[in-house]
């Protein structure tokens, strides 16, 4: 199972307009965003995508909070305060909008940690725990932006830059 990862998207709908194609061309079953949308119409870009939409709400969503609920609602996209644990392809997923949300000692059994807040890409493993944020998606210097993929079944994770 191939998910999509982004995050940090601050309101930037011409980026997002190139992240819903990436994701669509590269064929992920899911796209989770790890927070700070920032604004409705990142969402509506967003429902492009052909596959469900989930993920966490960032440091900068909360003036906006009730209209992203509402448009997340409306396209039935869903997001909820961090962390949050999925359970996908036998792997056990946290997803936090800031790493420091991650608990020190994780629970056991995760096997995946996405987040976003720090704008840089970060592909680690702490034992048999892979941590991962694809980096900076909202910039606007063309070929340093990126979005992440990764791969449940392997737990390998790569970056589509554009």
């Amino acid at each position: 199972m191939l998910i999509g990862v982004v995050g940090d998207t601050h309101d930037q709908t011409k980026n997002v307009e190139r992240i819903v194609d990436l994701f669509n061309q590269a064929r992920v079953e899911r796209v989770v965003h790890t927070g700070d949308i920032t604004g409705p119409a990142v969402l509506e870009q967003f429902s492009r995508l052909e596959v469900p939409m989930l993920g966490v709400f960032g440091n900068n969503d909360r003036a906006k909070r009730d209209q992203l609920e509402a448009q997340a609602g409306r396209f039935g996209m869903d997001f909820a305060p961090p962390p949050r644990t999925f359970h996908w392809a036998g792997r056990q997923i946290l997803v936090v909008h800031d790493p420091e949300e991650a608990p020190a000692a994780l629970p056991a059994g995760i096997d995946l940690v996405l987040h976003g807040h720090t704008h840089r890409h970060r592909h680690e493993m702490r034992g048999a725990t892979l941590f991962f944020n694809p980096g900076e998606c909202a910039g606007f210097l063309s070929g340093q932006n990126a979005v992440g993929v990764v791969d449940l079944v392997a737990l390998e994770a790569h970056r589509l830059r554009f």
